[in-house]
């Protein structure tokens, strides 16, 4: 029997690895599908350290799916997924974000509203009373910490915290705190990245109103650290405007201790980027104090820039 790949996004972070691995794992035990979690992309240092904690494989790196069927996680936009999507019949989604999607053929469709995928699927797993391994439970209460930072991001919502809470007392973990911490922390040490590797490596594109707007964002403990190589930044999202087809790029730079953000815009629509956060670009770059989640208050006020 041919085995249904489950996978997430394009350069995924600890959320998307996390729900691919767990979601494969609960549709194996819960409707005995044959499945593989699989991966669009190297693991994050983040997510390689959560990886590593629990001692857990990474799952196999794919371009294209290798099977007939296949299920999404942590996304629903074709833009954001494997390159043959459309020659694939996708069987279900299981996300948290906007919903960009059309099939021709009916699907399980679970989209929840909550601060993780990792979230939306422990409630699948309570729900069908599935026991969840102590591994897994890990890489699933890191996703929460990753997408919610931990717990202080403007997408946690009142079903986070005790999901969080259960998944750290199977995972057998005593500090949630201490942990997540070293775990975000691991995912901000940048300085042997190239820049071409910091802005693809959380990077996501969009369609607004017929422009192609690519959002990309790094976590960091200092934003100076980060502007301090903007020449060769710049040079690096410029190159990807040319030969990627971009029409606006949106670097998003996130000080995970002081929950604030810097954006730097290149491209065509600066002005339209520059209203949807009622800021003034000085050289294409602007602070946007309390800003954190691309999801939540980045790609809204854009959307309405660009569509409203």
């Amino acid at each position: 029997m041919t085995k249904t790949l489950v996978f997430g996004h394009q350069n995924p972070d600890t959320d998307t690895i996390a729900s691919a691995v767990s979601a494969a794992y609960f549709l194996n035990k819960a409707y005995q599908v044959e499945t593989e979690a699989a991966a669009l992309g190297t693991p994050n240092a983040e997510t390689e350290y959560a990886l590593n904690y629990f001692k857990v494989d990474a799952p196999r790196i794919i371009e294209k799916a290798d099977t007939d069927e296949v299920i999404l996680v942590d996304h629903n936009e074709a833009s954001q997924s494997v390159a043959n999507l459309a020659d694939v019949t996708v069987a279900g989604v299981y996300d948290h974000h906007k919903i960009n999607f059309t099939s021709a053929a009916p699907l399980w469709f679970i989209n929840k509203p909550l601060g993780s995928v990792a979230t939306v699927l422990y409630y699948e797993y309570k729900n069908a009373d599935i026991e969840i391994p102590a591994k897994i439970a890990g890489l699933m209460l890191s996703a929460i910490i990753s997408d919610t930072l931990l717990l202080k991001s403007p997408t946690t919502t009142p079903l986070d915290k005790p999901a969080l809470e259960d998944l750290a007392k199977i995972a057998g973990l005593d500090d949630c705190e201490a942990y997540g911490l070293e775990m975000l922390k691991a995912g901000t040490d940048l300085s042997t990245k190239t820049a071409k590797e910091l802005i693809d490596g959380d990077a996501k594109s969009f369609e607004l109103a017929g422009k192609t707007v690519r959002i990309g964002q790094v976590n960091t403990v200092d934003v100076n650290d980060v502007f301090a190589r903007r020449d060769e930044i710049v040079a690096a999202i410029e190159a990807e405007l040319s030969d990627d087809g971009y029409d606006t790029f949106v670097f998003v730079v996130t000080n995970i201790l002081d929950s604030d953000s810097d954006i730097l815009v290149l491209g065509e629509d600066q002005e339209k980027v520059a209203s949807a956060f009622g800021v003034k670009l000085v050289d294409g770059r602007a602070s946007l104090p309390g800003v954190v989640s691309r999801k939540k208050q980045v790609v809204p006020p854009l959307t309405t820039a660009f569509e409203g």
